[in-house]
């Protein structure tokens, strides 16, 4: 594993415009080191200084061969996907496209430049009823919905392809909203990540030309009824609009995994990766909040 980049090498974000693309997008410009080059569908919505934007359907294979042939980056993080579990469920031709197609035009177009291409993946290609959890990364995947099963398709191809690879996995963290009733399920466990965390271990990656599967996640072990009572104690909500049920009383279109969460022993040894705790995470996005509302 190489431990540094040429200087000024040439990353390339999809998904620029997402939550996590706009955290990469910031963290890399601030750290000066590299060139970076941001992409999405439609106008930028990111307002940094000295930011390169490009307009990419990744779903084009020859808008993202034509693309990624001019700008020839050295790196390619890939954090652009249909991520909506149920909506991936009930519109899976979409999700298939976004996931699994897009997904293979870039690396098409990649391997043409030996480029390093960092996949974010999901704890949703695991069953979480396995025994197995919290995972390591080599822990046999075995999606329940959709999603899962497209995230997993496209680690695949990536693990197939000749580039030079990192796949890293993720645990998102759900939002609560203020004034409304919300049925929370305390019969899941996930170790919910904070979207700077996950960009942060994803730069670890590029800069240490990291190659292999990484879980990159929170470490604390959670249910959602848990992360709800915690975000309501923070921000002084009321803590009884948050109604505990479990899976079996809760209807959605896509099954959700029982028990996931990662061991993050790996990233933490290898790359230097520290997440926050939950609470920390709790207190970044809400000095964010108040700083949106002023």
């Amino acid at each position: 594993m190489s431990t540094h980049l040429p200087n000024k090498a040439k990353v390339l974000i999809t998904g620029a415009n997402g939550l996590l693309g706009q955290k990469l997008v910031q963290q890399l410009l601030a750290l000066g080191t590299m060139e970076v080059i941001a992409t999405g569908r439609g106008p930028c919505r990111l307002h940094e200084e000295g930011l390169v934007y490009q307009t990419l359907d990744i779903e084009n294979e020859a808008e993202v061969r034509k693309v990624v042939s001019t700008l020839k980056p050295d790196i390619l993080i890939h954090a652009a996907a249909m991520t909506h579990v149920d909506e991936c469920e009930l519109n899976q031709e979409a999700c298939y496209r976004a996931n699994v197609l897009a997904t293979s035009y870039l690396i098409a177009a990649a391997e043409q430049f030996e480029t390093h291409f960092i996949f974010v993946s999901t704890d949703f290609i695991f069953s979480g009823t396995d025994g197995q959890n919290p995972y390591l990364e080599e822990a046999h995947p075995d999606p329940v919905n959709y999603y899962g099963q497209t995230k997993l398709q496209a680690e695949q191809l990536l693990r197939q392809s000749s580039l030079k690879w990192a796949i890293a996995r993720t645990v998102f963290k759900s939002s609560l909203e203020a004034g409304k009733q919300i049925q929370v399920v305390d019969d899941q466990l996930r170790t919910p990540t904070l979207a700077e965390d996950l960009a942060a271990g994803c730069i670890l990656l590029a800069q240490k030309g990291a190659t292999g599967v990484f879980n990159i996640s929170g470490e604390e072990l959670l249910t959602p009824y848990q992360m709800a009572m915690e975000t309501a104690d923070f921000f002084g909500l009321d803590k009884n609009l948050i109604v505990k049920t479990d899976s079996s009383r809760f209807t959605q279109p896509a099954r959700r995994p029982m028990k996931t969460g990662f061991i993050i022993q790996k990233a933490k040894s290898e790359l230097g990766y520290c997440p926050k705790t939950f609470k920390e995470g709790i207190s970044i996005l809400a000095k964010q909040l108040s700083l949106a509302r002023q």
